[in-house]
């Protein structure tokens, strides 16, 4: 099934699709194996510096493969692609998703450069996710607001042909200083009006209750980053404080395995079902 109709499908159920990010072969079977144990989709998430370190060509073959030796249902995203220029790359690459991030441009220009990377996209049967509003990147001011509104959505979606439209409503990329609260009403009215498969952006750290109540109100792809780099980076951190390994083949797999316990619990988080 392709990405667009996994997303239309979870969106009529009333559930999400967690999209992770990656970063190497241990980040990656960390959330594959967990995606296999519940028999779960997934979606696997690149960005442009996960591109650079691995190697685009590396980094899609690593996915595709990963997602077959786990018997997986996947796909391969660009997330928050800043040009079309990558877009395109990704496009070549066989990827099946590709985000263009004009959200920081002035409105027209992000209309723009959406409707061009919907243009290639098209001929390549690809899905495209595009952003509008403030939706804090990493370094970025947790403060400044620029909630997506409703009407303003509904002309994006409209002008660009976009399938699915990541929302500012509250969420930050990176960790969050206190607890978010995410703007549920507002997401009610962006969902009323706009036919594209809505986005939450800086799941990390959001509560699940915030997260399922969002999903029940038209949230479908949820995506998770800095929660799976934290709990690797933490895990190894921990392990190698009084530890004179050298095998990092021995050392690996227990931080592997943090990522599979979390991605786990985030699974059924978005798939929203009643307990």
């Amino acid at each position: 099934m392709k990405i667009k109709e996994k997303l239309q499908q979870f969106t009529k159920e009333g559930r999400g699709l967690l999209a992770t990010n990656f970063y190497n072969l241990e980040t990656l079977h960390g959330v594959l194996r967990a995606a296999a144990d519940l028999n779960e989709p997934l979606i696997l998430q690149l960005t442009q510096s996960s591109i650079d370190y691995m190697g685009l060509e590396t980094a899609v073959v690593l996915g595709r493969t990963g997602l077959k030796e786990f018997g997986v249902e996947g796909w391969i995203h660009l997330d928050h692609g800043g040009s079309v220029e990558l877009a395109q790359k990704c496009l070549d690459a066989g990827f099946d998703s590709v985000m263009i991030d004009g959200s920081e441009l002035p409105f027209e220009e992000n209309i723009k450069i959406t409707k061009e990377v919907v243009k290639r996209a098209k001929s390549y049967g690809a899905h495209v996710e595009a952003e509008l509003g403030y939706v804090a990147k990493l370094g970025q001011s947790h403060d400044q607001q620029g909630f997506t509104q409703p009407q303003q959505a509904k002309s994006f979606v409209e002008e660009t042909g976009i399938d699915a439209l990541a929302v500012a409503i509250g969420t930050a990329h990176g960790f969050y200083r206190q607890e978010p609260e995410l703007q549920l009403e507002l997401l009610s009215d962006i969902a009323k009006i706009t036919p594209a498969t809505l986005v939450l952006h800086g799941g990390s750290g959001v509560p699940a209750q915030q997260l399922q109540a969002a999903i029940s109100r038209g949230i479908c792809k949820v995506n998770l980053a800095t929660e799976i780099k934290n709990i690797f980076m933490k895990t190894l951190q921990e392990e190698l404080r009084n530890n004179e390994e050298i095998d990092l083949r021995k050392v690996f797999p227990k931080a592997t395995a943090e990522i599979t316990h979390l991605v786990k619990g985030k699974l059924l988080t978005v798939k929203n079902e009643k307990q």
